[in-house]
């Protein structure tokens, strides 16, 4: 491997450190409002959360389903199937904007305006205001409050997502990205022949997808779409942008609990996490030299780069296929995935997917030392340790009876494009993408039929709220107890020491869950291939 890519990486992990401070400083501001009359306890807030999701999904679904008797429909297309339109308005609603349809030949203007566009927003929101009442809670002194979910969810959409999005599809539109109410253009082509060109509000919907962690491409083929990402300027502006909020949240929660060392302890454990897992797929990519299904303007290294960040979130972007990556190296973003997207992570649920694994942390170093478990302050019961329990557990149990269901369903396996452990690798990492929120495909799975469509969905449904109500329920536990000041006793959790415990935490857990499954595809198939041993 050439210095190239490393360099790229140092590069890209230092405008992004130069962007989250700024940015972590700017969100503190928002998380402490100064009023706090209407806030609620962790009940309440949980309660608005599902209402507003099942509105969101409910509106959504009748959109997708009626689009093709309402207006801004140029291309004149119908109303979503039953199933699809389901799957499709989960998709969206629970930040997840997994795509079983094209884009530019499926939904109108309107539904991509006003419904996945709106969503789009309002999911990132969602998980950025669940972030912040996590945080609240270790402020509390006893009272159980953590905030108002409404106030908090207009907050995130006025004053972080919605000016970062404008100056972003104004850079996006400078670089050549379509924002047009215009129909497809004809032209002709250089053999001669005719091709349409779609058009459509594009930059618009490309900004927030990437803020927003969401991944839902205007087009089809995403962000390797000449049209949603035309130049390597909007390929770093874009990957910028998905870690942008995820990383400032680890600099606004050092000031929110008034120790910035806390902050700068997770950030440097998930840029720890996703230097490894980027310096691994350089090496796979760079090794098996494989340009099928990645874009000559990104290359083999800006490809893989950007398959590690939007996998590391909960973005399901891709500016390559990821079914054309090399065994191994197709491995690295499923193995992303299933370590809960907590490298950084998506909007909001990167964050609390890592404090998740801190509380671990923290409560397996109590056992090793025979002190009791605590966290700034806030004492680790039994409670809080079956919460964490549930929300590490609930994601591989769905990946994994839904990949073991779809292997016995004949359905679900006549979708599969390729034999043999490759398609596996295909179902397992469609369940991955759908349960952890992510959104990304990895190719060869014709998922548009009933079964994916609704087994996804759920999917997608339990996998966002299996691990936002515990989360929650340990936000309202924190809440109600006191904070306790530190003592002779009380573990570090900001030295080198600690880091490097979280970072073997997070990676045994995912290793000991999905090993038997990966097993059996990634590196089944790496096995099978003549010149595996060049992958090391």
């Amino acid at each position: 491997m050439d210095s190239r890519p490393i360099f790229e990486l140092v590069l890209y992990l230092l405008l992004l450190l130069c962007l989250a401070i700024p940015a972590g400083l700017w969100i503190q501001k928002i998380i402490t409002p100064r009023k706090e009359t209407s806030w609620g306890d962790w009940k309440i807030y949980a309660k608005s959360l599902i209402i507003f999701h099942a509105v969101g999904v409910l509106f959504l679904y009748a959109l997708l389903r009626l689009q093709g008797l309402l207006p801004l429909n140029p291309q004149g297309v119908t109303g979503l199937s039953p199933d699809l339109a389901f799957n499709t308005a989960i998709s969206f609603v629970t930040n997840t904007n997994w795509q079983a349809y094209s884009g530019e030949a499926s939904i109108s203007y309107l539904a991509q305006m006003v419904g996945l566009a709106v969503q789009n927003f309002l999911s990132a929101a969602v998980g950025i205001a669940v972030a912040f009442a996590l945080m609240r809670a270790f402020t509390r002194q006893g009272d159980g409050l953590i905030g108002n979910f409404y106030e908090d969810i207009r907050n995130v959409v006025l004053r972080i997502l919605l000016p970062v999005s404008v100056i972003a599809a104004l850079a996006l539109i400078y670089w050549g990205v379509p924002q047009s109410f215009s129909p497809a253009v004809s032209v002709q082509g250089i053999q001669g022949q005719a091709q349409l060109l779609p058009l459509g509000p594009v930059a618009s919907q490309e900004a927030i997808k990437m803020l927003g962690t969401n991944g839902g491409g205007f087009f089809n083929a995403n962000s390797a779409h000449p049209f949603e990402n035309p130049t390597p300027a909007s390929n770093l502006l874009q990957m910028l942008l998905i870690f942008l909020i995820p990383a400032g949240l680890t600099f606004a929660f050092g000031r929110v609990v008034k120790d910035k060392r806390q902050g700068i302890a997770l950030f440097l454990s998930m840029a720890i996490l996703f230097s490894i897992a980027a310096l691994l797929l350089f090496h796979f990519e760079g090794v098996a030299q494989i340009w099928e299904g990645k874009e000559t303007r990104f290359g083999l290294w800006d490809s893989s780069l950007f398959a590690t960040i939007t996998t590391s979130a909960s973005c399901g972007a891709v500016n390559a296929m990821h079914s054309s990556l090399s065994a191994f190296g197709g491995m690295i973003p499923l193995l992303l995935m299933q370590l809960g997207e907590v490298v950084f992570g998506g909007t909001g649920s990167g964050f609390y997917g890592m404090i998740l694994f801190v509380l671990l942390a923290v409560f397996l170093a109590g056992l090793m030392v025979g002190r009791t478990p605590e966290y700034l302050g806030k004492k680790i019961g039994p409670y809080e340790m079956k919460m964490v329990a549930v929300a590490i557990l609930v994601t591989p149990l769905l990946v994994l009876i839904g990949t073991a269901i779809a292997v016995c369903v004949p359905l679900a396996t006549g979708a599969v494009l390729n034999p043999g452990p490759h398609g596996l690798t295909e179902i397992l990492y469609a369940f991955s993408s759908a349960a952890n929120n992510n959104g990304s495909a990895f190719a060869g799975l014709s998922a548009n039929n009933p079964f994916y469509n609704i087994a996804l969905g759920l999917c997608m449904w339990f996998g966002r709220f299996g691990v936002i109500l515990p989360v929650l329920a340990i936000a309202g536990s924190f809440a109600s107890k006191k904070r306790a000041p530190e003592s002779a006793g009380t573990l570090p959790t900001h030295g080198p020491l600690f880091i490097l415990f979280l970072c073997l935490i997070v990676i045994l857990v995912g290793a000991l869950t999905y090993f038997p499954a990966l097993a059996l595809s990634p590196i089944a198939e790496a096995l099978s291939e003549s010149h595996f041993m060049g992958g090391f």
